[in-house]
């Protein structure tokens, strides 16, 4: 997703929960109730969650019961509860529920990722970047495509806020990424490659027998590997809460083979024309045939994030 460095205007959306448009600082005590405060204790569920420990007992600013997940205790300001209410569905996932993959996006009104010689810089604004960021802390695995990982070389670390690395996972069937890719060679966090069984041994003899997983194309995919295969593969490896990053034909993928939990779909106030495009369903005949998922919106500066429950639909 492209998302800005610096600053960037853009409108209040009213109607929506604010997001804190700032990365999240080291801080040795950050002030309680807000975002600053908020962000260590969701560090902590997903860390306690990779550890199979159950939550605190007793009175917590963020309190678990087995009905209804984590709430959020006490006075908090407004970024606060917003980002708890937009990441509440990912923290409640704890054991049998932990196995869940969660989907974002960034993309244009008219539905681009990207303009058509491949420019993303930059669709989404600098917000939007810190959530990514935050995404990859909180689950155990990020996946991208071939095409992103060529295209943007992208490090899928954790470097805008506090917060482990995930591990890297890149699905390139043909082996169409190059070796030098900093996915490959920076050593900043485990990285593994999905590819087609043909290429298992280049692709071996380039990153060693661990790094690699071949999953068989399927003819009833139209060549295309299944990717309940790929997710089965990283769960059998200890990963579990997945996040899928990209780009537009990875995450289409994803959604039209029914793998997809939850979408994070950002909108940005920019129309793009003929780009390369973003998010592609599969086609309805009629409007009642539609995808229609339940969905919450949450304003990241002047872009809108719409948070679906593809599982719901």
């Amino acid at each position: 997703m492209g998302a800005a460095a610096g600053g960037r205007g853009g409108k209040t959306i009213t109607g929506v929960r604010l997001l804190s448009a700032l990365p999240v600082p080291s801080l040795p005590s950050a002030a309680p109730g807000d975002v600053a405060a908020l962000w260590p204790l969701c560090l902590a569920i997903a860390e306690r969650r990779r550890r199979g420990e159950a939550a605190p007992d007793g009175p917590a600013a963020l309190a678990w019961s087995d009905g209804h997940g984590y709430a959020l205790q006490g006075d908090w300001d407004a970024p606060a509860q917003a980002l708890f209410a937009l990441l509440k569905p990912l923290l409640d996932r704890r054991g049998a529920h932990a196995r869940w993959v969660i989907g974002q996006l960034g993309q244009s009104l008219d539905g681009c990722i990207a303009t058509h010689n491949g420019d993303s810089c930059f669709v989404n604004g600098p917000e939007g970047l810190v959530h990514v960021h935050r995404l990859r802390a909180l689950c155990d695995a990020v996946i991208v495509g071939a095409g992103t990982a060529c295209l943007d070389n992208p490090q899928l670390t954790t470097r805008r806020v506090e917060g482990p690395h995930p591990t890297r996972v890149v699905i390139d069937p043909g082996l169409r990424v190059p070796a030098d890719a900093r996915v490959f060679t920076d050593a900043q966090a485990p990285t593994l490659l999905v590819c087609a069984p043909e290429h298992r041994a280049r692709a071996e003899a380039r990153l060693g027998t661990r790094q690699v997983i071949a999953v068989p194309r399927s003819a009833a995919l139209d060549g295309q590997l299944p990717l309940a295969s790929v997710v089965d593969a990283l769960r059998a490896r200890g990963l579990d809460l997945l996040f899928v990053e990209g780009g537009g034909v990875t995450l289409s993928q994803f959604v039209r083979q029914h793998c997809l939990d939850r979408l994070h779909l950002i909108v940005a106030p920019v129309m793009i024309g003929a780009g390369h495009p973003g998010l592609q369903v599969r086609r309805s005949n009629a409007m009642g045939e539609a995808l229609r998922p339940p969905a919450r919106t949450f304003a990241l500066g002047g872009d809108l994030l719409w948070d679906l429950d593809l599982r719901a639909a």
